[in-house]
């Protein structure tokens, strides 16, 4: 019975352990089957997600491309670190009408193109110099001893043919000799029969003169000799030309030989004038120019000459052209080291011309107004030649005849850049709706304050700074500014027109800032330009003193 009991009870026991692996093999199984569907579940989810991730890049890759040109503008870095600037297009000018009164207020007045013969005129200094082509040197051919100085101070005048000094020579009173001995010989065997010794004593008759001549014996000394039959110790050497000495080496007793250099005599009849001519002023001048030239000592006299030769090589201190021109110098009147003033006239031709004040300089353009009538006023660029005295020549842009204002030039140039800037805005298309007016950009009349860095700004490298304030206190950024300094050219001071534009760099909070170079002291006229989205906003002259020299 017991062990009944026990079977029954090992049964119970495996079937109850059956049924508990059955259970744990269908738990394992569903919780494996559970951990392959989220797995594959994650998986779809991040290859949907990946695949939705790409296209959006894609998508914003398009528009970024398209804008590359545009936006990496604004990101280049120039070389101080700033961020450049595209430089700034000339501010569009146009035509406009002022009433009668407005042309009386401002100052306007009315000229007129001419077309004529035009003489420039260039005045320069200079100094005398001795004529280097008209220089004599004395000396002899032959050895001997000085006996007597009849000229014996540097700077002493002497005449062609005056006495300079005495020589005996010893070779010289031996060549006498044989000229006197084969003169008479010639005379004795002139009437020779033999044949060939009368032509013999010719020849060496002939022989000895020629040796004479060849140590530059003055004719007169020879025909001294012919005269009186009897030898010369002591030959006079006379002065090759008229003028002064310049250098003198001869002294009584003195032994000579034909390389020593006794006198230098400069003739002054011809002299030269060194002068010195602006660099920009050369390419007017050439050989053969008349030039006049006169000198304080002698108030009211002119002296005429011609240029003569420009020389090769440029002073890189003063910047001028050494010219030398040839003067004739009756009465000896100039004398070198003398200070002379110069003036050259240059016949140009016929030009067209207008006065001066009728040209507006305007950043690169050189501008002139045309008058129409009636009020009527046209901007027009025009090219520049030379300017000569109060007026300018212009070779394009004009016709003769034409009617052009010549003064309130700056006030007409504001109004016309006023009217360009007025025309150029175009408002926003019927129906657009009240959002493109939001958006459209606003018309901004900037207040503009410039300062410089040193302050006031001098010759060289200076740093401008300028300030855009609208009208109701807020700082303008995002413009594009451009501060133009021009100095008109100063012919009388040989300065030709100068010009420097700085483009300003956004420096946040309203202020512009950049550098630029002046080439010289002195009064400036400074324009400064801001414009947004292409439109100009503001555009302000001014007057600026540089401090340094020319």
């Amino acid at each position: 019975m017991k062990d009944q009991i026990d079977i029954e009870r090992e049964h119970d026991e495996m079937m109850r352990e059956a049924a508990a692996g059955r259970e744990y093999r269908r738990a394992f199984l569903a919780t494996l089957i559970a951990a392959i569907v989220l797995a594959i579940g994650v998986a779809g989810l991040s290859w949907r997600l990946h695949t939705a991730s790409h296209a959006q890049a894609e998508q914003a890759m398009e528009p970024a491309a398209a804008g590359t040109s545009q936006a990496a503008q604004p990101d280049m870095q120039n070389m101080s670190g700033e961020q450049s600037v595209p430089p700034q297009p000339e501010t569009l000018l146009a035509p406009m009408q002022l009433t009668p009164q407005r042309m009386q207020n401002i100052g306007v007045q009315i000229g007129e193109v001419k077309y004529q013969p035009v003489n420039d005129e260039i005045r320069f200094f200079g100094n005398v110099q001795a004529d280097e082509r008209r220089l004599a040197y004395v000396q002899t051919r032959f050895s001997g001893w000085i006996r007597k100085l009849f000229v014996d101070a540097t700077g002493d005048f002497v005449r062609k043919g005056q006495p300079l000094f005495t020589i005996y020579s010893p070779d010289l009173v031996t060549t006498e000799q044989e000229y006197l001995i084969a003169r008479k010989n010639q005379a004795d065997l002139r009437q020779s029969s033999v044949t060939g010794v009368a032509s013999g004593a010719a020849s060496l008759f002939n022989a000895a003169k020629d040796r004479l001549l060849q140590w530059e014996i003055p004719p007169s000394e020879i025909a001294k000799l012919d005269t009186d039959g009897k030898v010369i110790t002591d030959l006079t050497i006379n002065s090759p030309v008229s003028g002064y000495i310049a250098e003198k080496n001869a002294l009584p007793n003195m032994y000579v030989q034909p390389e020593t250099h006794l006198y230098t005599v400069s003739d002054l009849s011809d002299v030269w004038v060194l002068a010195q001519v602006f660099q920009n002023d050369a390419g007017k001048i050439k050989p053969g120019d008349h030039a006049d030239v006169t000198v304080d000592a002698y108030p009211g006299r002119v002296f005429s000459g011609r240029v003569d030769y420009l020389l090769p090589q440029v002073d890189m201190t003063t910047r001028t052209l050494p010219v030398r021109l040839v003067i004739p110098n009756p009465g000896l009147k100039l004398r070198p080291g003398m200070y002379v003033n110069v003036r050259l006239k240059l016949p140009l031709g016929k030009q067209f011309v207008v006065p001066g004040s009728a040209v507006f300089h305007s950043g690169t353009r050189n501008l002139v107004f045309a008058y129409r009538g009636e009020g009527n006023i046209e901007p027009r660029e025009v090219e520049l030649g030379s300017r000569v005295g109060e007026q300018q020549i212009v070779t394009k842009g004009v016709r003769a005849g034409e009617q052009i204002v010549v003064s309130a030039n700056f006030l007409i140039d504001s109004e016309a850049q006023l009217q360009a800037a007025a025309g150029a805005f175009t408002p926003p298309p019927p129906g657009a709706g009240a959002a493109a007016t939001m958006n459209a950009p606003a018309q901004t009349q900037a207040i503009v304050e410039l300062t410089t860095d040193p302050s006031p700004p001098h010759k060289g490298s200076n740093t401008v700074r300028v300030k855009l304030t609208s009208s109701d206190g807020k700082p303008v950024n995002g413009a594009q500014v451009t501060v133009t300094f021009f100095m008109a050219a100063m012919r009388e001071m040989g300065m030709a027109a100068m010009k420097t534009v700085v483009n300003a760099t956004d420096k946040g909070g309203g202020v512009y800032q950049g550098s630029g170079e002046l080439g010289s002291g002195g009064t400036w006229q400074v324009t400064v330009t801001a414009a947004q989205n292409g439109q100009v906003i503001v555009s302000k002259h001014l007057t600026l003193n540089a401090a340094g020299g020319m």
